[in-house]
């Protein structure tokens, strides 16, 4: 063996030095005085504020993989739902394009079947937006509250639309605020008019759960399920033309001469938030011709008795 390799350790009996049961107690004893001491005078605050100023660098680094692994896969996603929107919309802009180019081709016919039967062109309504704030706190109707009122011009019965069609009907004016009843209210109703069959009726609030439902339709009427329903315009309030609601359901019973008829609005009220208020219908139409009064008859002038020229009756 060589000389530098002999081991010149003494032998554990001759080894000095605290037991393991002193070293136990010692560092035991020195935890609990350093929580104390950190505890009550914040001995340790300056030494862990040093580690992590020391430690942030390290810290930043490690964490830099870790970074760059998420971004790519929040990059590649990203790029993944923004081709896919992309291709949406392109689809979406295609089938615009061409609904735009048949409603030009139309309103084209229009206007010159309208010349040639010298009709008078459609009333341009007016309308004002709004906000709907909130809904009525009655769980027994369905009513909301819009930021319009009075002060505002809003009327008593005007028509409130959006996008989708017919919501409902001004019910109450306030100086700042207006009452508008759903369609789905109990007490609402609105003559409609059946695009297929140009059949005309009445569509009523409460049938079901946030519908409608078409009352006093004989059993045997021409009614199918996913006819739309429109407003006729007949009562004066409401332009015609407007979406109302679609057939949903149609029951047709034996025992009873009408037949129970379910309708869904085209406009859903859950959600909204801007409307249109229009100008009620019969506010735009000319004023009705005075009635026609009786021919008054001549009267006779009769001069003063002894003048000349006077006349007897």
């Amino acid at each position: 063996m060589a000389f530098g390799t002999l081991d010149r350790t003494p032998p554990p009996f001759f080894r000095q030095g605290p037991s393991a049961l002193t070293k136990l107690i010692f560092f035991s004893a020195l935890a609990i005085f350093l929580m104390v001491a950190d505890s009550r005078f914040q001995v340790a605050t300056p030494v862990r504020a040093t580690l992590a100023v020391l430690l942030l660098p390290v810290q930043r680094t490690l964490a830099v993989p870790v970074e760059i692994v998420e971004g790519g896969s929040d990059y590649l996603g990203g790029l993944r739902l923004a081709l896919q929107r992309e291709a949406q919309a392109q689809r979406r802009l295609a089938a615009q394009a061409e609904r735009v180019l048949r409603v030009e081709q139309l309103a084209q016919e229009n206007a010159r079947l309208r010349a040639l039967l010298e009709l008078r062109p459609a009333l341009a309504g007016r309308a004002q937006p709004a906000e709907v704030m909130y809904e009525a706190a009655d769980p027994y109707s369905r009513k909301v509250f819009i930021d319009r009122g009075s002060a505002q011009g809003v009327l008593a019965g005007s028509p409130v639309i959006n996008e989708a069609g017919v919501l409902g009907q001004v019910t109450r004016v306030y100086a700042l605020t207006s009452e508008v009843s759903l369609l789905a209210d109990k007490d609402a109703a609105i003559p409609v008019l059946n695009t297929r069959t140009q059949q005309r009726s009445a569509a009523f609030g409460g049938g079901t759960p946030g519908g409608m439902e078409l009352r006093f339709t004989s059993a045997n009427a021409d009614v199918l399920v996913g006819d739309l329903l429109q407003t006729s315009g007949l009562d004066g309030v409401y332009p015609p033309g407007l979406p109302v609601a679609k057939v949903a359901a149609v029951q047709r019973r034996v025992e009873s001469g009408f037949a129970r008829i379910s309708l869904l609005p085209t406009a859903n009220p859950d959600g909204v938030r801007h409307v249109l208020v229009l100008e009620p219908l019969n506010l735009q139409l000319p004023p009705r011709p005075a009635p026609a009064s009786e021919s008054a008859k001549p009267e006779r002038k009769l001069n003063a008795p002894g003048r000349k020229g006077a006349t007897t009756p």
